[in-house]
């Protein structure tokens, strides 16, 4: 159908008289463009505005939202599903490492339990010469567990002055409160043959956390001696007991009162000390003695504050020893006798060392008795060291002005040492978990479960824990903030790939379950170390974190890639590449392809990342110096620096005095190929040089070299012949990793040198023949010095052999029983 045209109106009367109303006609069209003109102006910039207030309020939104990805929790299903009171096992346990001794639980408000002591007749001002956490100042001639297995019961050996402290734990019985335990002090002279009269005062206590809600009070009821009793929420009703086993004790005493926090008991009871005339126990005359003052009560303007320290102090004749038996409940309980006590101790004994054997094969390898007790001492050490922290890290990242919060969360970890690192650091914990999944899996899975819980929304991990008063007390303020810019290396892959290597065909049930819950985890941590991480060059990486504008430091540190002082290049710049993160990556993204194979998940994209990182052409094309034949660090560079003091200017007020770097030679882009040490290892040290590669029989050279590496002791971690051998980094830092033998790199070292003399390739017989010499020496080393002092050591000079550092040290320097062991 013809759609019909509309008709125009053309009848005179209905025509527009032009000549009277054409001028209006056109004013009215004008009037209408001006309107619409302004209309469409108005228009424009309401539009504009509104896009402005959009803009802003989108940056304003997303500003906010990475402020709060920072402190925000990973969105995914927890890790740990159980812990507290659902692990009973594993409930009670010595999980205050920084103490000489003392018990805590797996509950975020625990009750807390330990030991101070001292010696009256040598108790200095200000309480100095009581005992109560690990102080390096203390000077201890020993202190470290013999055997502890993490689980049931340890034993302990203390060596103060001229005189002996054993102390153990053993649990006797486990139900829905927690269980029941006793410890037993015993007190002798270390030397026997010295006639010695004096006391001693040991001071066990109790006191509750922040937010435990309960009570605790003194009570001499059911003993002769003061006891405590109290109730938590968690615990319910429970009782403390003390017996005098064996020995004569003289007096007792107690301390109830409102301590200011569990940082500060050792301070409550200085204060609380008091000298007094008192009849001993037997009955004697009068004789003056240091006391606690009994009831302190606390105040809060009118408020009397509830007690939460009590503490009992028994002082007795050398030789003595006191049980202490915690009791669950309120039903009555059979205290065990002195000699079920020792009994029960002798078989957890007896069963630890037949595990230790199965496990290590010391005696079958040729191991003496001392030998083996040293090697059983050093795994107690790692596994007695295991603590349970609760509380938040203080972040910052460039989003906030002022440092945050994270979320208030446990940490169930071993530390690196209990007098001077007693938390928790992630790249030592990878090389803990070596060791402590040879004894114990499931506690080691346990462990890292605890450690990916506390990854945040960006993927990113927090490389010092510092959780609850304690371990805050412990840490100089400048160290206590965390950056979500830096990173530590991502050794819990090393821990994963030793675990997939040793228990692979074991991995069902829980440990199943477990690993499916981390690895989403495990996948936002490896995306944030290949995304913030990474170099300006494809497949290069770059460690963040370190000062391109001091001039304090001779070579500015890179505490983020766990080598703190490590020689890298001079001025740190955005172009910069480092050899040893480059392998970090490549062994993660190897990792996580295989435990997406075992766990049935697509891992196609970390089979790609790893074939492509572990091309050795691509790795030689960034880090491989044909000149110096060995693998190193490209950046900014110059060896041309020192470390000056500034002249002092005349009549100049504040002058700065503190000696400054100085460089002498303009530095340039290169490879940092004059420092040869630890770092030129690394892609023999992960095991990324392929067997017959030339370059891996130039660095097997190199290791034998005693002008570079090699000395009777292990390997030391700069060559003689870097710039920087052996020099302070500042006029206040003396050499870190400049020079000093530590344990855990060479137990790479040795762990490589295994891996290449049992594949085929040009270079076996060489790599074999180097193992062995350097195995023994880092054993031999490490067991003599331990011997020699008491003490296992962070670090061992490369001249003598001798330990330095901090002491005890029986984080990854333990890594020794592996190597005893042959364990890799």
């Amino acid at each position: 159908m013809v759609r019909q045209r509309r008709s125009q109106p053309n009848s005179d009367s209905n025509k527009v008289d032009k000549g009277t109303n054409s001028s209006s006609s056109n004013g009215s069209i004008a009037s209408k463009t001006k309107s619409s003109s302004s209309f469409n102006f108005l228009g424009y910039w309401k539009q504009l505005v509104v896009i402005i207030v959009l803009s802003i309020a989108i940056i304003f939104g997303y500003m906010g939202y990475l402020e709060t990805r920072l402190n925000t929790p990973f969105d995914d299903k927890k890790v740990v599903i159980n812990s507290g009171l659902d692990v009973p096992e594993l409930f009670w346990g010595t999980y205050r490492p920084g103490t000489y001794f003392g018990l805590k639980t797996r509950d975020p408000t625990s009750l807390v339990t330990g030991l101070m002591w001292y010696f009256p007749q040598r108790l200095g001002p200000g309480g100095d010469g009581i005992r109560h956490w690990c102080e390096q100042g203390d000077n201890l001639e020993k202190y470290g567990w013999l055997q502890h297995d993490g689980e049931n019961f340890g034993i302990q050996e203390i060596i103060d002055g001229p005189f002996k402290l054993t102390t153990s734990f053993v649990k006797s019985r486990v139900n829905d409160k927690g269980g029941d335990w006793t410890a037993r002090v015993e007190v002798d002279f270390h030397d026997k043959s010295v006639p010695n009269k004096e006391d001693v005062s040991l001071i066990w206590y109790m006191a509750l956390d922040d937010g435990t809600k309960g009570f605790i009070e003194p009570t001499n009821s059911a003993t002769k001696i003061t006891g405590i009793r109290g109730s938590t929420s968690t615990l319910g009703d429970f009782t403390l007991k003390f017996r005098n086993s064996s020995g004569i004790l003289d007096h007792e005493s107690f301390l109830s009162t409102a301590a200011p926090g569990l940082h500060l008991l050792k301070e409550s009871v200085i204060s609380s000390l008091r000298l007094a005339k008192t009849n001993n126990q037997a009955g004697s005359a009068a004789n003056r003695k240091i006391i606690l003052a009994g009831e302190l009560p606390s105040f809060t303007g009118n408020d009397k504050i509830d007690p939460n320290f009590v503490a009992i102090q028994l002082t007795g004749r050398i030789p003595f020893v006191v049980d202490v038996i915690y009791q669950s409940g309120t039903e009555k309980q059979v205290i065990q006798a002195d000699d079920a006590y020792t009994k029960v101790l002798n078989s957890h004994k007896e069963a630890f060392a037949r595990k230790f054997e199965k496990l290590f094969n010391l005696k079958s390898k040729g191991y003496d008795d001392k030998s083996i007790g040293f090697a059983q001492a050093a795994l107690s050490n790692m596994v007695g060291g295991i603590g349970y922290f609760y509380g938040a890290s203080k972040v910052q990242s460039q989003y906030v002005k002022e440092p945050v919060y994270y979320w208030r969360a446990p940490l169930f970890t071993a530390v690196p040492s209990r007098s001077f690192f007693p938390r928790g650091f992630l790249w030592d914990e990878g090389f803990h978990g070596l060791l402590i999944s040879q004894w114990n899996v499931d506690m080691e899975l346990d462990i890292i479960s605890h450690w990916f819980d506390l990854i945040n929304a960006e993927g990113w991990i927090p490389r010092e824990q510092i959780l609850g008063v304690e371990a805050t007390a412990k840490v100089p303020s400048e160290f206590v903030v965390q950056r979500n810019t830096n990173a530590n290396p991502p050794t819990f892959f090393l821990t994963l790939e030793s675990i997939l290597n040793r228990y692979e065909n074991e991995l069902n049930g829980e440990r199943f379950r477990t690993l499916e819950r981390l690895y989403p985890r495990l996948q936002a941590w490896f995306n944030w170390f290949n995304t913030t991480q990474k170099g300006s060059l494809p497949g290069s990486y770059r460690w963040r974190g370190r000062d391109e504008l001091t001039n304090r430091e001779l070579n500015p540190k890179t505490l983020t890639s766990g080598l703190d002082d490590y020689p890298r290049a001079s001025h740190p710049t955005d172009e910069e590449r480092h050899i040893d993160l480059y392998c970090w990556i490549a062994v993660a993204s190897k990792t996580m392809a295989r435990l997406a194979n075992i766990l049935g998940i697509d891992g196609y994209k970390y089979e790609q990342t790893a074939a492509y990182l572990l091309n050795n052409e691509l790795m030689d094309s960034l880090h491989w110096s044909e000149y110096a034949k060995v693998y190193a660090d490209y950046g900014l560079h110059t060896d041309s620096v020192k470390l000056v003091r500034p002249k002092p200017q005349p009549r100049s007020q504040n002058q700065n005095l503190e000696m400054q770097r100085v460089v002498t030679k303009k530095p340039e882009y290169r490879l940092v190929d004059s420092t040869f040490g630890y770092v030129s290892l690394f892609p023999f040290l992960l095991q990324i040089l392929k067997p017959d590669s030339p370059k891996l029989e130039k660095i097997l050279d190199n290791i034998r070299n005693p002008e570079l590496l090699w000395t009777p002791y292990g390997l030391r971690s700069l060559s003689k012949t870097a710039p920087l051998y052996m020099k302070r980094n500042t006029e206040h830092d003396p050499p870190y990793w400049r020079g000093q033998i530590w344990v855990n790199i060479n137990f790479l070292a040795a762990r490589a040198l295994h891996h290449y003399s049992n594949i085929q390739g040009p270079y076996q017989q060489l790599a074999g023949k180097i193992y062995k010499e350097l195995r023994e020496n880092i054993i031999n080393n490490v067991m003599q010095q331990y011997f020699k002092t008491g003490y296992i050591w962070e670090q061992y000079s490369d001249k003598n052999g001798k330990g330095s550092g901090c002491r005890p040290f029986t984080g990854w320097t333990a890594l020794v029983v592996s190597l005893m062991g042959e364990h890799y």
